[in-house]
């Protein structure tokens, strides 16, 4: 993919204001180099990101990057519970455009992953080669968790899809002592027949390196993956919550992945690799860069990125 160019399936993203915002966001992209990740939480170490490895960016016991800190005020420690409380249900409602149809969300890591490194650290098989069961996530400068990010981002998120008639599946509520890990992630996913999954999580790169990006399934095949089926809808369900998520956030595509699409394919992801049903990954933000951390704990910022998700999720449903 040349520097500075859309894709197809990025001009495919809904049509007005969307395509321009997102067409836009190719000025000035960083394009940095990237490798990939140890864990299946969508992160790939870029090289000018930080003295830190992989697996210290990925844990919030980690000391801060080695990197300047940015001179932008950095955000309390102290957030707003999540927009529902944990484990709270409620029923499709009785209309509307997405009734009949199943959503999954699946909110990255788990606060409590760190408590159990044995079982978190233990290898499961993706398919194409084995992975961490799970990881611990990353967190800001000030301390505020990816897997809090997620999980309010999915509780919010949840909201939006019911009222829209939609049956949602949590891949987990925070009510469990550590994981799912990534294989059971793409089960419940599987078993529940869903017509799309997203799984929410925000990155953990470097300072100046800002933005989101949507992580598409490549073509893989091997044991128990096969993405063969669901390359082409996982494509367009990306498209349309990238184009969404710009028009409803104001947030630009990442500078650093994606060449300024803010779209990116990754072939090591068992939460991809092991998908039956059309799925992607968001990383909605950077937590280690002072001007993304402010908007990810924000909770009014929060919202407007579950209504960009739900609104790239309907816009894939309806067709």
């Amino acid at each position: 993919m040349s520097h500075g160019s859309v894709p197809p399936i990025a001009r495919r993203l809904v049509a007005g204001p969307a395509v321009v915002l997102l067409a836009a966001g190719l000025a000035g992209c960083g394009g940095g180099t990237v490798g990939m990740g140890g864990g299946d939480d969508g992160k790939k170490p870029v090289a000018a990101a930080s003295s830190s490895s992989p697996s210290e960016r990925s844990s919030p016991s980690s000391s801060p990057p080695s990197s300047p800190a940015s001179t932008a005020p950095q955000p309390a420690r102290s957030e707003p519970a999540s927009a529902e409380p944990k484990g709270s249900e409620a029923a499709p409602a009785a209309d509307g455009p997405l009734r009949g149809k199943v959503v999954v969300v699946d909110p990255g890591h788990n606060i409590h992953n760190a408590e159990h490194s044995t079982e978190i650290n233990r290898q499961v098989d993706i398919g194409t080669g084995h992975k961490e069961c799970d990881t611990t996530g990353t967190e800001t400068n000030s301390g505020y968790a990816e897997a809090t990010f997620s999980l309010d981002v999915a509780h919010r998120l949840r909201a939006i899809l019911q009222s829209r008639g939609a049956k949602v599946v949590l891949t987990h509520d925070g009510d469990r002592p550590y994981g799912p890990c990534v294989t059971e992630r793409a089960e419940i996913g599987n078993k529940a027949h869903g017509d799309a999954a997203v799984s929410i999580h925000a990155d953990g790169a470097g300072p100046g390196q800002r933005g989101f990006h949507v992580i598409l399934p490549a073509k893989v095949r091997g044991g128990a993956a096969d993405t063969g089926p669901i390359v082409e809808p996982s494509k367009e369900l990306g498209a349309r919550v990238a184009g969404n998520f710009v028009k409803v956030t104001g947030s630009a595509p990442s500078n650093y992945i994606g060449h300024g699409t803010g779209l990116d394919t990754r072939g090591d992801l068992g939460g991809l690799n092991l998908s039956t049903i059309p799925k992607v990954f968001i990383e909605c933000g950077n937590m280690r860069d002072a001007q993304d951390a402010a908007l990810l704990t924000d909770g009014g910022w929060r919202e407007k990125a579950a209504q960009g998700i739900a609104d790239g999720i309907t816009d894939f449903l309806r067709g």
